[in-house]
């Protein structure tokens, strides 16, 4: 396979955008990358750090994003909100694979579409998942020693200083506007809730209770569909993180709870914690590196066109090894409580 193009990164000068550089640049030190954002210093600066980076600025509201008709690219990678949809458009024009974070549940719609316009385009990975994808993969990796699953429940607890970028909060926001309902998967029928059935307690790692509630993401059906279990809820909580109230910088934290049956049809089940001292930010933009590197090629065979979601393309326990080099802690509490 020769050198490819350089990936056009959207949105690189944002936290996790800068960091999925970063990610791909230790994994594949010659790959190209570029670095686009609308302060040009900025990206500069970012490129400057990662070396083999080139800067540039885009304009969403441009079909042709504001690039130079000669600039040839990889792949386009939205770190940011695609809003006017420009950047996916740019890459089904060129064949470039595509990979989107900040859609969320209630925002794939108009990327589904666009994909259904453009069959015989290059491939869409919609990685609008919590930490784009990552903690699906997570789960999926505690899910290995069942052979059937009845019921799989994330809970997850975002510090509320550690929200991001003013990208990240303003994709919190839409989403909130969006829908104050939550998506569950019960009895294997997808259903809304809201209410005081959508509320929820989330325990942190030290034990502290922290309320919740269940929320529209992609995880659920990502989840429920890989897994076949009739039962999925991922509850979130935004408040003061584990970290923080060790005195410590605001860290991540999620805990999956699985209950089914193993290999011989004994009742089985565990309950384990990812955490990142760092907060969100390392697992999000992991979880565009891999997706970048999974679309390159880089790293498995190569992947067809259509639209695509993280858990069908990457291999949770080689995105778990990779979260483990990152600095995450996978913690098993079953049978504590």
């Amino acid at each position: 396979m020769g050198q490819p193009e350089s990936v056009l990164i959207l949105g690189g000068t944002g936290q996790a955008g800068a960091r999925a550089a970063a990610f791909l640049r230790q994994w594949h030190p010659a790959l190209p990358l570029t670095i686009a954002g609308r302060d040009i210093g900025r990206a500069r600066r970012v490129a400057d750090e990662l070396g083999t980076a080139t800067a540039v600025t885009t304009d969403l509201r441009r079909g042709d994003l504001g690039l130079p008709a000669d600039h040839h690219y990889s792949a386009v990678i939205a770190a940011l909100w695609d809003n006017h949809l420009n950047g996916l458009r740019y890459a089904q024009r060129r064949g470039l694979p595509y990979l989107s974070i900040s859609s969320g549940l209630t925002d794939i719609a108009p990327e589904v579409v666009a994909g259904a316009h453009r069959t015989g385009a290059a491939p869409i990975l919609l990685a609008s998942h919590y930490c784009a994808g990552t903690v699906v993969l997570a789960a999926l990796h505690s899910a290995r020693p069942f052979d059937r699953i009845d019921n799989l429940r994330i809970g997850a607890v975002l510090d509320d200083q550690d929200t991001g970028g003013p990208a990240g909060r303003a994709d919190l926001q839409r989403w909130s506007t969006a829908t104050s309902a939550g998506m569950v998967r019960r009895d294997g029928v997808f259903t809304w809730i809201s209410g005081p059935g959508a509320q929820a307690d989330v325990r942190s790692v030290d034990g502290t209770v922290v309320p919740a509630q269940s929320i529209a993401i992609l995880d659920v059906p990502s989840l429920a569909l890989a897994t076949d279990a009739p039962d999925v809820r991922f509850d979130f909580a935004v408040g003061e993180s584990a970290g923080r109230r060790r005195g410590e910088p605001a860290s991540f934290e999620v805990r999956i709870d699985i209950e089914g049956a193993g290999r011989g049809g004994a009742p089985l089940g565990t309950s384990s914690y990812l955490v990142h001292p760092a907060g969100q930010c390392p697992l999000t933009a992991l979880g565009i590196a891999l997706g970048t590197e999974r679309l390159l090629g880089l790293r498995g065979d190569a992947v067809a066109q259509g639209i695509h979601t993280p858990e069908t393309l990457l291999d949770p326990a080689y995105a778990v090894e990779r979260m483990t080099e990152a600095g995450a802690v996978f913690i098993d509490v079953s049978g504590v409580g």
